[in-house]
């Protein structure tokens, strides 16, 4: 083979195995908007697992790795994630609730953002919530990282 068919072979190879690696690095999600509503539903059913008092349910929206911020005392694992918010499931009313109303997900898919009102049984929402979500290998949405910040005084005094 000539010296210069054989380059421009090498040099598309190259070139075709640049393009590849590229996608698999950072591949766009075809259907946006469906992968975000993905996302929307997990966080709607975790937040329904509370209202329904199914801890077992709860759990499985928990990655293994999962990280709760915890008011900057972070709960490392599912293990301590669950074994802290146990007594949130003790009652037989749930004593608060969560919605999603901002979701977005990253290009590739793979990650997922939720961001909500926390709203006590009278209406008042005293703080906002907000976790990062990751399609894990059995392809469910589960939490990864999980946090919270308290509203103002005069915001809490809010209903939704």
């Amino acid at each position: 083979m000539p010296l210069p068919t054989c380059l421009a072979r090498v040099a598309a190879g190259v070139a075709l195995a640049t393009t590849l690696s590229g996608c698999a690095v950072n591949p766009s999600v075809a259907d946006h908007a469906a992968v975000v509503e993905q996302v929307r539903a997990a966080e709607t059913a975790f937040a329904r697992s509370m209202a329904e008092r199914d801890f077992k349910a709860f759990a499985g929206f928990i990655s293994d790795e999962a990280v709760f911020i915890n008011g900057g005392q972070p709960l490392r694992g599912k293990p301590a994630v669950l074994a802290h918010w146990k007594r949130f499931f003790e009652s037989p009313a749930a004593p608060f609730a969560w919605q999603p109303l901002i979701v977005e997900v990253t290009g590739d898919g793979r990650l997922g953002y939720s961001e909500g009102p926390v709203t006590l049984p009278d209406g008042r929402v005293p703080s906002r919530y907000f976790s990062t979500w990751r399609l894990e290998a059995d392809g469910r949405w589960r939490v990864a990282f999980d946090n919270g910040y308290d509203l103002p005084q005069k915001l809490s005094l809010i209903h939704i």
